[in-house]
């Protein structure tokens, strides 16, 4: 027979704290308070975050050329005439692209690999957008690449993989300078920092 906490917690809000538990960053006492956050708000606020969930579900896709999160494929910065079509920007996540967006530093296109190497955790080459990348140094007039992959072994270890996939053919790669703090991610530097790195790239 349930006793304590499973005598309170009736089926739905349980579902809704296990739910929330999945998330990333969130462990259960924190699943705990969102879940009787929302019980105590209005029908409203609850429906809206629901609906917000589902929207981003159904109306968001990959980028078939830069594989960037997007509404329409090709995205609004690919189709962009006002962007350098000359350059890409090689990030390891989407977050990445709103961060290098935030310097207004950079008026190029990007790239997502969706992660680093890591053979440790199992992520290959293949299991990126590597080849998409490659492929779009060789169809498009592409002149340089920028990797600005997160100051880690996993990224710096990407970084050599694609110039010696690129460089061969010709173009140039380089790299964001060493303002960035080693071991961080490229999502939570500032504006400033990182904006000085873009500037002060150098090749790889």
């Amino acid at each position: 027979m349930p006793t304590g906490v499973e005598q309170l917690t009736v089926e739905p809000i349980a579902r809704l704290i296990e739910e929330f538990s999945k998330l990333p960053g969130i462990g259960p006492k924190t699943a705990s308070r969102l879940t009787f956050y929302l019980l105590r708000a209005d029908a409203e606020q609850a429906h809206a975050l629901a609906d917000a969930i589902t929207e981003v579900k159904d109306k968001t896709i990959y980028c078939s050329r830069c594989w960037n999160i997007a509404t329409s494929d090709p995205c609004h910065v690919c189709t962009n005439p006002n962007r350098d079509q000359s350059m890409v920007c090689a990030v390891e996540e989407p977050l990445d692209v709103l961060a290098i967006e935030r310097t207004g530093e950079y008026k190029g296109l990007y790239h997502v690999l969706h992660g680093a190497i890591s053979p440790v955790e199992g992520i290959n080459p293949e299991d990126l957008r590597i080849r998409e990348l490659v492929n779009r140094v060789r169809t498009e007039p592409i002149n340089e690449v920028i990797m600005a992959t997160n100051p880690t072994l996993e990224g710096d270890a990407t970084q050599i993989y694609i110039a010696r996939e690129i460089v061969p053919l010709g173009v140039k790669v380089t790299k964001l300078a060493r303002g960035l703090p080693v071991g961080g991610d490229l999502e939570y530097a500032d504006e400033v920092t990182l904006g000085r790195a873009l500037e002060a790239r150098r090749e790889i």
